[in-house]
Formats: C-alpha cells, sequence, structure tokens
C-alpha cells in the first residue's frame, strides 16, 4: 500500500549506529543493512510506516471497509512516507562524509525525525565507545548546526544581491527568500512566521551580518523542519538520565527501543504473537514454536519496554511528529451519508491526513479537482447538519460533500 500523493514526509536523521536504520526497518519492515559501523546506509531508503488513530468505525456501529488504510481492532493504520537519510558526521554540510548529499534528501522531508543514541556509546562520529562516555546533547546540537549551516551555504551564494535588491524595492525579501530556499521545502508561511521571530531590519537586509543570517536561518531550520528526538537505546544504562537532561533543554524527546519493535514486528509477521504497531502489550500466540532464548526476550521486552513505557515507541515517535509537529488532522470523507459509503459500497473506505486549518471545500480539492470546482456545500455525519465551504475540519470529522456534479 502507497503513501496518498497529498501526503508529508518523514525523514528519518542523526549520525551513523544510533539505530536510524533499525528504527526505519521496524517502522517500515523493510530490510535494509543495519550494522554497528558508520555509514553502513549509504543511498537513502524510502519506505511505507503508518500512523496510528482510533477508527470511528465503532462510534458509529458499522463493519468499515478500509481501501487507503488499514483498520485493526479499532485502529486506523494511515500509511506515510518515510525517508531513512544516511548518517550524517560533524562538517557533513561542507561535504565531509558526502554530507551535502545525505542533506539534500532532508529537503524532502517535512518533519525529522533525529534518533539520538540516548545511552551515549557512540561518539560524534558514529564510533562505539563505553556506553555514558558520549553526550547525547552533543548530537542534537551538531544536527541542528549541520542543517541551518547547509541552509546558509545555499544561501549565502547569492545574498548581498539578494539583499540590494529588496533594499531597492525592486522586489520584497521575503519573496525574494521564497524562490531561493523553495527547493529545500521552505513555504512561504516558513519565512513570514520566521522573520516575525528575529528583530532583525528587514527594510535593510544589506545591514545584516554573517552571524545575522545564520541566526534567521536557525530560526527558519526549526520551523520549516520540526524535528522530534527519538531517544533510541533507552533501556541500556544511562539512558533514562540522558532522556532527563535532553527534556530539561526544552527538547520534545519520546523513549525509545528500536530494536526491540523490529522484533515484535518480526515475531508478529511470523503469527508467533499478537501484536499491534504501537500496543503496550503482546500476547504469544504460538508458545509451542519459541524456544526458550526467544521466550525470555520476548518478555524481558514486554517487561521492561512496554509495560516501562507504554509502547518501544516507534509508532509514538511518528504519531508525535505528525499531530504534534506538523498538526495534521484525520478525516473520513464519503458520499453516501445515510450508509457512509462510496459509490461501490464501502464504508469509511477513505482517510485522509490534512493539516489542522484545512476547510471542506479543500478536502473537496484534495480529493478531486472537480469536486472542489463543483462543490455546494457538505453534510457533518455526527451532527446531520450542512456546513458551508468555510468548515474547518476537526480530528476524525466524518463528512460528505455533496456537489453539482453528484447532485446532477
Amino acid at each position: 500500500m502507497s503513501a496518498p500523493s497529498y501526503s508529508k514526509k518523514l525523514g528519518i536523521v542523526g549520525k551513523p549506529n544510533t539505530g536510524k536504520s533499525t528504527f526505519f526497518s521496524a517502522a517500515t519492515l523493510i530490510p535494509v543493512d543495519i550494522g554497528n559501523y558508520p555509514f553502513t546506509t549509504i543511498k537513502p531508503n524510502r519506505g511505507i510506516g503508518y500512523l496510528r488513530t482510533p477508527c470511528v468505525h465503532e462510534e458509529f456501529n458499522v463493519e468499515d471497509n478500509p481501501k487507503n488504510s488499514l483498520c485493526l481492532d479499532g485502529i486506523r493504520l494511515v500509511p506515510i512516507e518515510m525517508i531513512d537519510v544516511a548518517g550524517l558526521v560533524p562538517g557533513a554540510w561542507e561535504g565531509r562524509g558526502l554530507g551535502n548529499q545525505f542533506l539534500d534528501e532532508i529537503r524532502r522531508a517535512d518533519a525529522l525525525l533525529h534518533v539520538v543514541d540516548v545511552s551515549g556509546a557512540t561518539d560524534c562520529e558514529g564510533r562505539m565507545c563505553k556506553a555514558g562516555e558520549h553526550d547525547p546533547l552533543e548530537d542534537v546540537k551538531f544536527l541542528e548546526n549541520e542543517i541551518t549551516m547547509w541552509m546558509n551555504q545555499i544561501l549565502k551564494k547569492d545574498w548581498s544581491k539578494m539583499a540590494r535588491t529588496a533594499e531597492a524595492g525592486k522586489e520584497d525579501l521575503m519573496s525574494i527568500l521564497e524562490s531561493k530556499l523553495n527547493g529545500l521545502g521552505i513555504r512561504r508561511y516558513h519565512i513570514f512566521e520566521s522573520l516575525k521571530k528575529t528583530d532583525l531590519n528587514q527594510d535593510k537586509p544589506t545591514l545584516w551580518k554573517d552571524d545575522d543570517v545564520i541566526s534567521f536561518l536557525d530560526i527558519l531550520r526549526s520551523i520549516s523542519k520540526p524535528t522530534l528526538i527519538v531517544a533510541n537505546k533507552i533501556d541500556l544504562p544511562h539512558g533514562e538520565e540522558n532522556v532527563a537532561r535532553l527534556k530539561e533543554h526544552g527538547h520534545k524527546v519520546i523513549e525509545c527501543s528500536a530494536e526491540a519493535e523490529l522484533a515484535l514486528r518480526r515475531a508478529g509477521e511470523k503469527g508467533l504473537i499478537d501484536y499491534k504497531p504501537g500496543d503496550c502489550k503482546l500476547k504469544i500466540k504460538k508458545p509451542e514454536k519459541l524456544n526458550a532464548a526467544q521466550t525470555r526476550a520476548l518478555n524481558a521486552i514486554q517487561e521492561q519496554i512496554l509495560y516501562k513505557y507504554g509502547s518501544s515507541g516507534v509508532q509514538e515517535a511518528i504519531s508525535t511528529a505528525f499531530f504534534e509537529l506538523l498538526q495534521m488532522v484525520v478525516v473520513y470523507p464519503v458520499e453516501d451519508s445515510e450508509h457512509l459509503s462510496d459509490h461501490k459500497g464501502r464504508v469509511l473506505p477513505d482517510v485522509y491526513l490534512v493539516p489542522f486549518g484545512t476547510t471542506v471545500r479543500q478536502l473537496a480539492y484534495i480529493i478531486h479537482t472537480e469536486l472542489g470546482d463543483s462543490f455546494i456545500y457538505a453534510i457533518d455525519i455526527r451532527g446531520k447538519n450542512r456546513i458551508g465551504e468555510d468548515y474547518v475540519l476537526k480530528d476524525r470529522d466524518v463528512v460528505s460533500i455533496v456537489s453539482a456534479k453528484k447532485r446532477g
């Protein structure tokens, strides 16, 4: 199943050997090269993960027939695109370790999952060291700096000319920046919000010093590429204390054991256990097919990871990225408002991920241009009332769109 074309993309980033590829494999069940040495991943891996959200079919007491997603025991799993970017090392923005090539993949991502070895058992280059010897806070600072300096390298080539053009009134600064940075996935509203947060003189950009430009780009990075810290290897020594330190410094952190999730997903695929991504517990279905070591390993994951942290963290990281960083909402459009079905009779067949603030008419355009053009009104299925084109969709709304084409 592929993710819909309108969906946002998550980039999985970090230095080598933090468990990025394990995280990606656990989220997508795509086999990738996983090793304890730098640059195991050279080319970026792309795959489909799933966003977990409660399905509405139980609320409406119907049996659903998902088409663009999955429904397991009342949980909708919505496909999303993921990019596993090869490990970055200090100086990547200058091309070190194929850094520019790796950073180029980040432009495709709308939000970033920064997988950090929270045990501190890998140094700044991604080489193995004793747990606790390396400070994970340094990894966060390093990655933020690499992306900011990469953006600066792109902008500074033409900065003087751009600043003079803006100051002369030939074109406004925001439009100039948008044109220059659009290829990085940066939009006008990202630039607008970033400029609002600076105290720089926007009428005199020629007066901006190099540090001023970098300071602005650092804000722009945080807004255009919102980042969640995935504290991987949480079950190793020093993991919990380092998570506490990351949170004290204001970082949004999800505790994670990608290795545990990968083991659970593989066992579930083989029918050995009953487990859905993001569950807080597992149930062994075929104990006779497990040896003593496998049974001990599954029990340890349940006791030391699932019960302790509520999940392995992989699914929670994906959900947090979409619902909090990207502020997306889940919407169920249907054609038949009485039976909650499409024209083929499939009940609640589709689920759409749209940004918070999306109107019902904008949803119509997302579904099909003709539906947006011929929009008349929509029906809020819960309230059983008509809603106009400016109605702002809420999470888990179920709506039926009435168009001139449909009516005719």
